[in-house]
């Protein structure tokens, strides 16, 4: 009873705090900010709620995206898949200029909402960045900085508001999504469709789109509440200049194409005078057994939910740490050979059935692929 009587009281509180703050002249804004690409986690775009009340000089953003190095364990926390974010509150001025400072386009919604509303929306927030709410459970996909907003107006209003996705005529999964947004970034493309499996590989609904900011921003073009459009206003508050693309010798198809005519030299030459370049293997199959390792890890170990059944354990084989180890022996053990002839016979159905996959396997890949095969083949042979 007593805990009833401090909530309720904390309640009031909040509510008479929030109804001395906000003025008339109150607006709540949805905040999109462009996509950045020098860092991965910044070639998405960023969303945040804007509070402005100019007779109270009130100007937040609400920013769902920090989080903490210094939280107890974070690196760990990190690793098993537990990724904490939480809600902070910033100077909108600042958020603004910051954004506007690395060329990214600022959009501003300004949503159609009264005076009642506004206050529920600002009372939630207050709420929410309170240090024992403010933290929350981080999903890449399903709860991040962007579909939290989101979350916000349809926790507050329910039924009330309505998201109409019939705009979005693509039938895009989470990667494809996700593949669009790191063109620019094909490492960090790379990396993850190496470290994600199958489920990255479900259609989107067009609500869950929203975890990108592009498409939140659109999705609230096309919402109503209680019938009418949200968004009462649309401003451009900056645009970004267009800036070129600047080459990279070390894009991947360049990287891998070297490393993949040099190892196929190699092979040739191995294949010519019978005889297995040990290093290059026990160094190839070795990398490839510990990576195997980790996807397994991260599949069966950790809490990250979007790297289970991962086929690129198809390639990334963890049992190749053991193949490798056993290259060390002045004398090959007999069931190495018998490993790499079965080894060969899964890279090469991989290869043939490779767009046939469930999950979308990146085509960078393919000449890794290969070099395990032309390896895998050479091992294969007990002239070895």
């Amino acid at each position: 009873m007593k805990k009833l009587f401090l909530a309720a009281l904390l309640l009031i509180s909040l509510s008479a705090k929030t109804q001395t703050l906000l003025s008339s002249k109150a607006e709540i804004s949805i905040i999109t900010c462009g996509p950045y690409q020098g860092e991965l986690y910044s070639a998405f775009g960023h969303s945040a709620i804007r509070v402005f009340d100019p007779e109270l000089n009130i100007d937040y953003a609400y920013n769902y995206g920090v989080f903490d190095f210094n939280q107890p364990n974070f690196y760990l926390n990190f690793t098993r898949g537990f990724l904490y974010y939480k809600l902070g509150v910033y100077s909108y001025p600042h958020f603004r200029d910051y954004y506007i400072s690395n060329n990214r386009y600022v959009h501003e919604q300004v949503v159609n909402l009264d005076s009642v509303q506004k206050l529920k929306i600002f009372s939630y927030l207050e709420n929410n960045s309170l240090p024992e709410n403010q933290t929350y459970r981080y999903d890449y996909f399903y709860n991040n900085c962007s579909s939290k907003v989101r979350d916000v107006f349809a926790e507050v209003f329910k039924d009330q508001i309505r998201f109409d996705g019939s705009f979005i005529k693509t039938n895009y999964t989470i990667r494809d999504l996700t593949d669009i947004y790191l063109q620019q970034q094909p490492w960090g493309d790379l990396g993850i469709d190496i470290c994600l499996g199958l489920p990255m590989d479900k259609k989107a609904t067009p609500y869950e789109y929203m975890f990108l900011p592009d498409y939140l921003e659109s999705s609230f073009d096309h919402a109503t509440l209680n019938g009418a459009p949200i968004v009462k206003q649309k401003i451009a508050v900056y645009e970004s200049v267009p800036e070129a693309i600047s080459f990279h010798w070390y894009h991947p198809w360049i990287v891998w194409g070297a490393i993949f005519l040099l190892v196929s030299l190699l092979s040739y030459r191995d294949w010519k005078r019978k005889k297995i370049t040990k290093w290059f293997d026990i160094t190839l199959f070795g990398i490839l057994g510990l990576l195997g390792l980790l996807l397994l890890i991260l599949w069966t170990a950790t809490d990250h939910k979007a790297a289970a059944n991962n086929f690129n354990l198809l390639w990334a084989i963890p049992f190749h740490l053991f193949a490798a180890i056993a290259l060390f022996k002045k004398s090959i053990p007999a069931w190495v050979y018998t490993y790499f002839l079965v080894i060969v016979i899964i890279t090469a159905s991989l290869l043939g059935g490779w767009v046939l996959l469930p999950q979308q396997m990146n085509s960078y890949l393919l000449p890794l692929v290969f070099i395990i095969l032309m390896r895998s083949i050479l091992l294969s042979r007990k002239t070895a």
